[in-house]
């Protein structure tokens, strides 16, 4: 049995029982005995481990892990200290730069943004190496619309960041009116310059989160 080590054992107990997530298990054993596999075993629920049920108070969806080594580490759009920083993330970065006036040094681990209650969710949360999106349709979709539906049932206030068509197709998996839900385009290369700059999505958290007497992510 998985365990996180915090409520997500009690919130997602009966999901692993289900025979999608039985099936998907067997999957997985078959794809880490044949393929390599990101990001390793121990990794791929870190950001369940990182941010409990209760303390969700963002939401940031992305698609499926980083695809070369040594990147991905269970948290989505994050990499391993030390690693050269992707794209996509540099991107955030540099909104987060003109958005707070924070310049990020060489980290790409959002591991701190995790620990103050930000889920950083992969919609997919194991891939092949060097083969992005060849985990889709074999579980994960499920076991993640689960988790933001679980959210969703939440009685105080989330904010759900919408990164992206992948991301904005959740959006109606999140219908509780307490609920927030900010969307802008993917911060990838292809699509950063087409509504993600710009979008103060940083300040908009931060703002929303004090307006109800939550302290302010640190980012």
């Amino acid at each position: 049995m998985t365990s996180f080590g915090n409520d997500w054992d009690t919130v997602l107990k009966e999901e692993f029982l289900l025979p999608y997530y039985q099936k998907l298990r067997l999957f997985l054993d078959d794809e880490y005995e044949k393929y390599t596999i990101y990001p390793k075993k121990e990794d791929v629920f870190t950001a369940f481990k990182l941010t409990s049920f209760k303390n969700t108070r963002v939401v940031v969806i992305g698609q499926d892990p980083y695809h070369n080594e040594n990147q991905a580490h269970g948290l989505a759009f994050s990499v391993f200290e030390g690693v050269r920083i992707p794209p996509s993330l540099k991107n955030i970065f540099i909104e987060l730069e003109k958005d707070l006036g924070i310049k990020k040094k060489d980290s790409g681990d959002l591991s701190n943004w995790a620990k103050q209650g930000i889920l950083l969710l992969n919609v997919i949360l194991t891939v092949r190496s060097g083969e992005a999106n060849s985990h889709k349709g074999c579980g994960w979709e499920e076991f993640t619309d689960s988790v933001i539906k679980k959210i969703n049932l939440k009685d105080e206030m989330v904010i759900f960041v919408l990164w992206g068509n992948d991301a904005k197709r959740k959006e109606c998996l999140i219908d509780n009116p307490k609920h927030r839900i900010l969307k802008a385009a993917h911060p990838s290369p292809l699509s950063a310059y087409r509504g993600f700059f710009g979008c103060k999505h940083f300040s908009k958290i931060n703002n929303l989160l004090e307006s109800e007497g939550y302290n302010r992510i640190i980012f």
